[in-house]
């Protein structure tokens, strides 16, 4: 433990406790593989929890309220967009979709991390609440052949709507640059290595960690105390 002259008091353990949390936000185009890398940042990173929405979509039977969505009626998914208790939202098909502004700011003022697996208008949407707290990370497929590739792999779409969305893709790469950071998915365990190296880095940033200051102003009182002794 060290002491600071001032008196201050604090721990290197404390000093991470008190790490104000980050929003992590992956986008990426369909078929770059956005989907997967957050899976594995979920099972393989502590501290990491998913943003959970809310919507005014049905439940579907095989959907938990809390943990796929939180679901909500139109009147009340309004009066929250009203009271801007909403960090972004937006219309889908008629029926809202949005992130609860609540449970994002305690989490990260707890120090726990937060990820987003949203698209670009909701990024920018964060962008404007809650910008230093955001890390965003645009993740993109090898090539367009690649891309289209997989979506074909999963044959969950017609042909129509997989060329709507290798259309839908083109306006989307446009925003490349107004990502903080860039992930070219042509191997997949690299391109999660990579998001995970960026998450962890980001985790040390100098404003994250307010303790800092503290503990290192504890250390130089305790060099100067051990400087003083061997006068």
């Amino acid at each position: 433990m060290s002491t600071a002259t001032s008196g201050t008091t604090v721990s290197a353990e404390e000093a991470e406790a008190q790490r104000r949390g980050l929003m992590l936000v992956l986008s990426s185009p369909s078929g770059a593989g956005k989907s997967t890398i957050a899976r594995l940042l979920l099972e393989q990173e502590d501290n990491l929890e998913l943003s959970i929405s809310v919507t005014t979509r049905p439940r579907r039977t095989s959907e938990v309220d809390g943990v796929h969505y939180h679901f909500t009626e139109a009147k009340r998914f309004e009066q929250m967009r009203d009271h801007d208790e909403l960090l972004e939202w937006a219309e889908v098909h008629g029926n809202y979709y949005a992130t609860p502004r609540g449970p994002v700011e305690n989490a990260i003022e707890s120090g726990r991390d937060i990820l987003f697996d949203i698209d670009i208008q909701g990024t920018f949407q964060l962008y404007e609440k809650m910008r230093d707290d955001v890390v965003s990370i645009f993740i993109l497929p090898p090539s367009i052949a690649e891309m289209k590739s997989r979506l074909n792999r999963r044959a969950e779409d017609s042909e129509d709507i997989i060329l709507k969305r290798l259309e839908t893709a083109v306006g989307e790469m446009r925003h490349w640059s107004e990502y903080d950071y860039v992930v070219v998915n042509d191997d997949l365990e690299r391109a999660f290595q990579s998001v995970r190296a960026i998450l962890r880095a980001e985790r040390h940033k100098q404003f994250r960690s307010p303790a800092i200051a503290p503990l290192i102003d504890g250390m130089v009182g305790d060099l100067k105390q051990a400087l003083k002794a061997t006068d």
